[in-house]
């Protein structure tokens, strides 16, 4: 790898940071105005779930089969590639006249998302100057939550306030897409001398058996994480309006807002927590959010919802950072990346099922009791993989968390 990169002003970690956050508000522009495109072209929650469901599978299969990709062919290349889906999602949004390019729109998400995963890592953590690895994995991890967190903010006040609630913030974005290339066109390539275009290597999903002690605990607290994520971009609009009686966009979006913000929070405290006791901690604020979150359901209660996605969210981030750095530390150096994709393959599972099975539940129960049963589930798999991580601490052998584990994506 090159650290040199060209003249020093030339665009450094921050400026890959920011690309990385651009690329990932797009995956949850659509979050708030759910309901209107219920409204506009009519279908249940379950559909709303299946269409979320589908971005994830993107990430996941991206994941699997082009997750190393950047390695070979450059970052550069790579983060226009996710650059131009994104661009192409919002132009399915931009002419969205039923389903079918709803679908197409988060699929065209997912690519993007699951290319972003890692080359942007790569490239935020290769562009930091020695002695800032730690400070530079921290503002990849930053730029992907906070991103995440940007894009139903964005799109929910623009919604509210502003005129064509369905097609202005695509507009937008795709104005901070062109900000993005530039940007990314002016950055160093870091890989010594990159390939042109050579062939996937689909690396499929691979953990040693001396990682397992470390890998079962760190994913399933990471599946039980991300199933809260889901839950706040997938049908978190519809419990709002529908459960809370709260139809303003721009106060959904902020809710959505509010748990990517305290993610990365959470994940800012990983170090100072300690990775070992990080994540049985973690585990224990999800578990705490879960429950005021079910709490502001029972008592139709926007405040404790908003406390639930702080404290939940908080948990999600302490936790997942904590579990990412364990399995990249126990994982050989020549099977981490396999290693770690096999962990977010999990991760993106627990932000797609679980939220499918939410809106399936809604169909037959009602929004309120599937929202209270997903909860349960939830707290109970929290629970477990917590206390797992807190009886049996695995070592904590890395010096610069956040830049060994993100920097094998």
């Amino acid at each position: 790898m090159r650290s040199d990169g060209g003249p020093p002003r030339r665009p450094g970690y921050l400026a890959a940071a920011a690309v990385f956050a651009i690329g990932m508000a797009g995956t949850t522009l659509p979050t708030p105005l759910y309901g209107l495109y219920q409204q506009e072209i009519g279908f249940s929650e379950l559909v709303v779930t299946l269409v979320f469901a589908v971005y994830a599978l993107a990430v996941i299969t991206v994941l699997l089969v082009a997750g190393n990709y950047s390695d070979d062919v450059g970052r550069r290349p790579v983060l226009l590639a996710a650059m131009a889906f994104s661009a192409a999602s919002a132009g399915c949004f931009l002419l969205e006249r039923g389903l079918p390019l709803l679908f197409a729109g988060r699929l065209l998400s997912g690519v993007a998302a699951g290319l972003l995963s890692g080359a942007a890592t790569a490239a935020v953590i290769e562009l930091a100057r020695p002695g800032r690895k730690a400070r530079a994995g921290f503002a990849a991890t930053a730029a992907n939550m906070g991103g995440l967190g940007c894009g139903p903010l964005l799109s929910g006040l623009l919604a509210q306030y502003a005129p064509r609630p369905l097609t202005l913030v695509f507009w937008v974005h795709l104005g901070l897409i062109a900000v993005g290339c530039l940007i990314t066109w002016s950055l160093p390539e870091t890989v010594e001398h990159p390939k042109k275009w050579p062939p996937l290597k689909p690396q499929g999903v691979s953990v040693p058996d001396e990682v397992k002690g470390v890998f079962v605990p760190a994913s399933v607290a990471a599946f039980a994480g991300f199933a809260l994520l889901g839950l706040f971009t997938a049908v978190a609009p519809s419990f709002v309006a529908t459960t809370l009686d709260v139809h303003n966009l721009a106060v959904t979006g902020a809710v959505v807002f509010s748990v990517f913000l305290a993610s990365t929070a959470g994940q800012s405290l990983t170090p100072m927590v300690g990775v070992r006791r990080a994540l049985p901690v973690g585990c224990g604020l999800l578990v705490v959010g879960l429950m005021l979150v079910a709490s502001s359901l029972i008592a139709q209660s926007l405040p404790l919802l908003v406390v639930g996605a702080l404290c939940g969210g908080a948990g999600q981030g302490l936790a997942f950072r904590a579990a990412l750095t364990l399995v990249g530390d126990a994982a050989p150096a020549h099977q981490r990346g396999g290693t770690i994709s096999a962990f977010f393959v999990v991760a993106y599972t627990g932000i797609s099922l679980p939220v499918v099975g939410v809106g399936a539940m809604a169909t037959w129960l009602g929004l309120r009791t599937a929202g209270l049963v997903f909860a349960v589930c939830v707290m109970v798999i929290a629970a477990c993989a917590g206390t797992y991580a807190a009886l049996r601490p695995p070592p904590e052998r890395s010096t610069e968390p956040a830049a060994r584990a993100s920097d094998s994506l």
